[in-house]
């Protein structure tokens, strides 16, 4: 694909000083917002997404949008683990608008999913796919697949 940045034909990959490349802006959207205090997390989704954001994810009809909705996702995760770590293991690889990656998250459950029988402080690994589409530099939509199976046996859920 060829073009001029900003018109249309054009990679949002490219990087210019006001804006990040797709591969950059993965990583601020995965690793950064993932690691960040819970403040930081609030200015980063901010940040990150547009206003119509929206998150499709398997089994959910209707998407959650926003910025508030990517903030919700983070923090019930991190209200679960404590050592959280997010790693990028492929990619990102970017093509036009879209940019996607495989990620592992590791971390020690905290307690409070319902229906877990594992010990707190039991270390947990999984690994997922993501692929975002961007729009003007910022996430517009936002799809993950994740090992959540794999998740619940080490969780010890029954279902």
């Amino acid at each position: 694909m060829t073009g001029t940045p900003g018109t249309p034909g054009t990679p949002s990959t490219a990087s210019t000083p006001d804006r990040p490349s797709a591969r950059q802006f993965y990583y601020r959207f995965l690793v950064e917002l993932w690691g960040a205090e819970p403040a930081r997390r609030t200015q980063l989704a901010a940040e990150l997404v547009t206003d119509d954001f929206a998150i499709r994810r398997g089994g959910h009809d209707d998407p959650a949008r926003g910025p508030k909705a990517l903030l919700a996702l983070v923090e019930q995760s991190a209200a679960l683990f404590d050592d959280i770590d997010v790693r990028i293991d492929q990619g990102p690889i970017a093509d036009g608008d879209m940019v996607a990656a495989r990620w592992t998250f590791t971390g020690s459950y905290r307690g409070g999913l319902p229906g877990a029988r594992a010990p707190e402080g039991t270390r947990v690994a999984f690994s997922g796919l993501d692929l975002v589409r961007l729009a003007d530099g910022r996430a517009a939509e936002y799809w993950v697949s994740s090992d959540a199976d794999h998740l619940m046996r080490q969780l010890q859920v029954e279902g």
